[in-house]
């Protein structure tokens, strides 16, 4: 905010709005206690109020929110709302519907899933959602899965495994060899999101120690995700329904900033082959050797990068249903033209009304077009300045030819 005040021209202050959204851990907070959630947002008001800007509100968004917004963000910066205009106006009549991007976010305490599907079904009714931006009408699919953000499951994760130790010592293959951590069982057991696995231990302190092998941490990370039963004639997991991923995907979040680390956002290593390799290698490090390998990362986000990579796998194929052939339309996406990728923007967009639910009158004009026509104005503009200059300097000529 204090970057804001400096950025901002003090002339406009009074008249730039800001909006406060709070998303999947402020639904877990409002879970265990409503009271404290409204706390929080109270005291976050009062702070934004005392600022120079127009403060509207401070509110919890659900997930299918998060979803949407994310959505209109990333196809609204890669420009999937509105076709470009081609010579002197003539649209190019293919549907956008088809062209816009899924949505793949990740958070700490959700993942979130939202996309057009190729046909229509009445299945699942409150997984759809209805836009009408520029004219085009979009049926969007959007889930939000609370607590399989990367924070969540590996909480998740860890309470499913310490119910079959008895000394208080966890061998996790999900950690590097040599890694070492304490836990503590009320702490673990206090998310909602660990609630279904919690039980009465023989021990208040449990200790993780690190194995490093990817091919037992991913089979350890399927255990979250029960396919079991479906009641639809298809899901994700959890006996929620989605239809088959269509098109290509950005995404972005955790999902970009986990996979950047490891290097596997570049199309050469987007089949599932090439990734398997990149994380059997990387888990099978010593903690020693990946210590040293990156002294500048905090290591706290270094000792999670071997789950977080497996976890992202594992829930983009197990979960989400791509295959090896749709992994290459995924886009790991940290910034698009310079913004970063995320639901901020689309809220902020929604809020304000910036995207228009008709069409404009006039449509852009793509970078070429206003080129040529600006030339081509210019040079008209040219020419009839010299002939009003030569007939200035010699009107006799000039009626001469035209007697």
């Amino acid at each position: 905010m204090e970057r804001s005040k400096n950025v901002i021209p003090k002339s406009l202050h009074s008249e730039t709005p800001v909006y406060l959204g709070a998303t999947a851990g402020m639904r877990l907070l409002r879970m265990e206690s409503e009271q404290l959630a409204h706390k929080v947002l109270n005291e976050v008001s009062s702070i934004l109020s005392d600022y120079p800007f127009d403060f509207q509100a401070a509110r919890i968004l659900t997930g299918q929110e998060e979803g949407a917004y994310g959505w209109i963000t990333i196809n609204y910066l890669l420009g999937k709302f509105i076709q470009k205009s081609k010579w002197f106006g003539l649209i190019s009549r293919e549907s956008n519907s088809e062209k816009t991007f899924g949505a793949l976010d990740l958070g700490g305490a959700s993942t979130q899933i939202t996309f057009v599907p190729l046909g229509h079904t009445t299945e699942s009714p409150d997984n759809f959602l209805q836009f009408r931006l520029y004219g085009q009408d979009y049926i969007v699919y959007t889930h939000s899965f609370l607590c399989y953000g990367k924070d969540e499951a590996l909480r998740q994760k860890l309470a499913k495994d310490i119910q079959v130790s008895s000394n208080g010592i966890l061998q996790d293959p999900c950690f590097h060899l040599g890694y070492e951590k304490f836990v503590n069982v009320t702490e673990l057991y206090k998310s909602p999101c660990t609630k279904r696995f919690e039980k009465t231990l023989p021990f208040d302190q449990f200790q993780i120690n690190g194995t490093g092998n990817y091919q037992q941490c991913a089979q350890s990370i399927l255990e979250l995700f029960n396919s079991s039963y479906c009641p639809y004639s298809q899901c994700a997991f959890n006996e929620v329904f989605m239809p088959p991923p269509q098109g290509d995907f950005g995404a972005f979040s955790a999902f970009y900033f986990v996979m950047n680390f490891l290097n596997m956002t570049s199309k050469e290593v987007s089949y599932q082959e090439k990734m398997n390799e990149i994380m059997e290698e990387y888990c099978s490090r010593t903690w020693k050797e990946v210590r040293t390998s990156f002294p500048e990362v905090n290591e706290k986000f270094l000792s999670a990068y071997c789950f977080s990579g497996t976890y992202i796998l594992s829930l983009l194929l197990q979960g989400y249903h791509f295959t090896n052939s749709s992994l290459k339309n995924i886009h790991f996406m940290g910034k698009i033209e310079g913004s970063s990728a995320g639901w901020t923007l689309g809220y902020m967009l929604n809020l304000t009304n910036m995207i228009p639910a008709e069409k404009p009158w006039t449509t852009p004009l793509s970078h070429s077009t206003y080129v040529f026509l600006m030339v081509f104005f210019s040079l008209i503009l040219v020419a009839g300045i010299i002939t009003g200059l030569v007939i200035f300097k010699n009107p006799s000529y000039f009626w001469k030819e035209m007697v």
